[in-house]
């Protein structure tokens, strides 16, 4: 009776000791919680295109916030039943689990035994480590929980805010991340393994470690059966299904380089806050457009890369002899040299003039032989220069084509950038500002300063309509040095090495005439030149007050083209490129929204609507006849217009235009200028990337009609203002001495 009153005693101290303990040592030092009455979860800025497409994403955290309304209940079931079954019929703690659980501890075998709620204390508000005292308290804020929030509002918090691996939070997030899936829209065997996942989100992730994922879905699913969430059929049909896991998160549009120009718009106005406050961005960009211009482009400089020769492998390793080092080493190099977008990175294991074996990352091994070796010829000769040769452990790069058939390729030095602008409101449609955004992440559409060269000349033209010209006033295309008894420090002659003697200014551009531009700049005036361009948007600090600026020795960007082309195409206004369409904050509030006129208001206006007229016919003749006819030719139809420009030594080669109110410019160039070679112009390297992203944005578009503003008159084809059709203007140049004068300057 003793030994049961002095066990008795013990037991009452003991159970008094841990009751003041945990009321007045533990209970006092207990967190608020506030972060669960008022959750804010951390939610990453996403972008979107103009039709909802899903473009960039930025945050520490993939996290989607979905109201429990909104979670489908087979999610909910396949959670409950692995994690807590009774978690409706609780108050946070699950007595008897609770008892294994601290039992379990402090025997030295921790196991689970934790509710939903108690999961939600712990991941809120305590660490992860395994002790009687954190399990304490784990337990009074689990009660304190219950009585703050229903339960509903505590499953809602669990499920939003779980991590389940890849940097993901949240169930929704998650079934995006594995699934490329709406949480929504995912199947009985698709929950179950997302709810398999937060015991061990290393061990369970389905992308890192798929059998493993397989099986802690099995036990979900038999739980599910076990508790009726699931019949018989539904259980054996989930079971077989197959599961198709995406290893990375999909984004649905190739749009890095939008992606980064929303960010660092949106972090200028909210700093730190940008990557985690769930802030929505729809941009003006559209998918379909905006895709076709990246394939394009990276299509085309991959053209253009093969057309001027292998420059052989990227580097080398020596291989090890033994087969398992062999294998590490192959894996531990190839992750210094990541693929891009189908340019796949590879280590040579075996090599013959007829076949090439290769290892890639995956662990997979390709075969490349016939036409897949053809760029490769001369580095798979015997007597190929060392640097350039094919042997075994050189890094290649490879691609797949359709049928699955391997073949060498490799990635190019050069690179390229493609914009497209709504002419009529400035709105971005398309941006590509370069090959390959991980690779290179400058942005060549807005950073990009290079010379125009002759895609400058549209302007210097239309500086000459001002001044009296017309489309068919002739001009000597003959070298300065031949009209002038001078010395000339500068003799500026045709690219083609042709002169034409006299001829109309409308055939001029269409044949890029050097001489001939720099005669018209020289008539009108250079200073008056550099001055009419700032009409357009150029900056005027960028080009010469010298008669070089005809041929276009200044510097632009690829959106300042686009921008000046579009004054032409929408009849002579000059709009603001503008992106952003709507932002959203993580409750569906409207912060900003656009309100961006659909055609351009008259006080926009910087050019006469006669003079946009004629210099809109005049490029209608360069795509018609001209350097850019392969426009016409290729897209079969009337209403383009533009011009092509290839820089002194082709350093850099363009083409900018328009076919109703869309208006683009394609660019390509090596980062450190030179040569992109003798035989390249911008109708070689520049246009066909025009062509093939324009293709797409006009197809099923109706060709353009444009309006013929008052007092302008059509005289054998060509439009002139209606004053000088009896002999008014300039109707020559530098042809004889003299023959015409200018009209005052105006």
């Amino acid at each position: 009776m003793k030994w049961l009153l002095a066990i008795a005693a013990a037991l009452t101290v003991f159970v008094l000791s841990m009751l003041a303990y945990v009321y007045l040592v533990l209970a006092p030092g207990l967190p608020e919680l506030t972060a669960v009455t008022d959750y804010k979860p951390k939610i990453p800025l996403r972008i979107y295109t103009a039709d909802n497409t899903l473009i960039g994403e930025f945050g520490e955290e993939h996290r989607d916030f979905v109201p429990i309304a909104q979670i489908p209940d087979v999610m909910k079931r396949a959670l409950l039943s692995i994690e807590d079954a009774r978690f409706y019929e609780h108050h946070g703690v699950d007595y008897i689990g609770m008892t294994r659980a601290v039992v379990s501890t402090a025997t030295g075998d921790p196991q689970g035994g934790g509710t939903i709620t108690m999961q939600v204390a712990r991941n809120f508000f305590l660490t992860r480590e395994r002790t009687i005292t954190r399990k304490l308290r784990e337990i009074m804020l689990a009660r304190r929980i219950e009585d703050a929030l229903t339960k509903d509002q505590i499953l809602e918090l669990y499920m939003n805010q779980i991590y389940l691996g890849q940097r993901t939070h949240g169930f929704a997030s998650a079934a995006r991340t594995y699934f490329n899936k709406s949480l929504k829209d995912i199947s009985i065997a698709e929950a179950a393994m997302l709810a398999g996942i937060p015991k061990n989100p290393a061990r369970h992730n389905p992308a890192v470690n798929f059998e493993r994922a397989k099986q802690r879905q099995g036990l979900v699913l038999q739980s599910m059966l076990r508790h009726g969430d699931i019949s018989q059929s539904q259980y054996e049909i989930a079971s077989k299904e197959r599961i198709q896991v995406t290893k990375v998160p999909q984004f649905e549009s190739h749009a890095a380089f939008v992606a980064e120009m929303v960010r660092q718009s949106i972090y200028a106005q909210f700093k730190e806050e940008t990557y985690t406050m769930g802030l929505k961005v729809i941009t003006t960009i559209d998918r379909d457009e905006q895709d076709a211009a990246y394939e394009s482009l990276r299509r085309n400089v991959l053209t253009y890369d093969q057309r001027h020769g292998y420059r052989g492998p990227e580097a080398f390793i020596e291989l090890p002899t033994r087969e398992d080092l062999r294998d590490d080493a192959i894996d531990e190099f190839l992750q210094k040299y990541p693929s891009s977008e189908g340019l796949v990175s590879a280590v040579v294991t075996s090599v013959s003039p007829k076949l090439i074996k290769a290892d890639l990352a995956t662990g997979e091994s390709v075969e490349i032989t016939g036409e897949g070796l053809r760029l490769a010829t001369a580095a798979l000769q015997s007597k190929a220069n060392r640097d350039l040769k094919i042997r075994e452990g050189a890094l290649i790069r490879v691609m797949q084509d359709s049928k699955g058939r391997w073949s060498i390729t490799q990635t190019p030095e050069v690179d390229a950038a493609y914009v497209s602008l709504n002419a009529n409101d400035g709105a971005y449609r398309a941006l590509v500002g370069g090959f390959d955004f991980n690779r290179k992440k400058f942005n060549h559409v807005t950073s990009g300063w290079r010379q125009p060269g002759s895609a400058i000349k549209p302007f210097i033209y239309s500086a000459a309509i001002e001044k009296g010209f017309s489309p068919d006033t002739l001009i000597n295309d003959v070298p300065l040095s031949q009209t002038t008894e001078e010395e000339l420090k500068w003799d500026p002659r045709n690219d083609d090495g042709k002169y034409d003697g006299p001829i109309e200014l409308q055939r001029a551009l269409a044949q890029s005439k050097n001489v001939v531009a720099v005669r018209v700049l020289k008539a009108v005036g250079a200073g008056y030149g550099r001055d009419y361009l700032t009409r357009f948007g150029f900056d005027q600090n960028k080009h010469p007050i010298n008669l070089t600026l005809a041929l276009g020795t200044g510097s632009v960007t690829p959106l300042q083209m686009a921008g000046a082309y579009a004054v032409f195409a929408n009849g002579g206004y000059q709009v603001k490129p503008w992106l952003i369409h709507k932002v959203i904050d993580a409750k569906g509030t409207v912060l900003f929204q656009a309100n961006v006129p659909a055609l351009p208001t008259e006080d926009l206006r910087v050019l006469d609507s006669r003079n946009a007229f004629v210099v809109d016919s005049m490029m209608r003749e360069v795509v018609r006849s001209g350097t850019g006819a392969s426009a016409s030719q290729k897209l079969g139809r009337r209403d383009l217009a533009g011009k092509t420009g290839t820089t002194s030594d082709a350093v850099d080669g363009w083409f900018a235009g328009y076919a109703g109110n869309i208006v683009a410019v394609s660019w390509m160039g090596f980062d450190e200028p030179k040569s992109l070679g003798g035989r390249e112009f911008g109708a070689t390297v520049a246009l066909p990337i025009w062509i093939d992203a324009m293709r797409h944005a006009l197809n099923g578009k109706p060709e353009f009609v444009r309006a013929v503003p008052e007092n302008l008159v059509n005289v054998n084809g060509k439009w002139m203002y209606a004053e000088y059709e009896n002999g008014g203007g300039v109707k020559t140049l530098d042809i004889t001495e003299p023959l015409t004068t200018l009209p005052p300057e105006q």
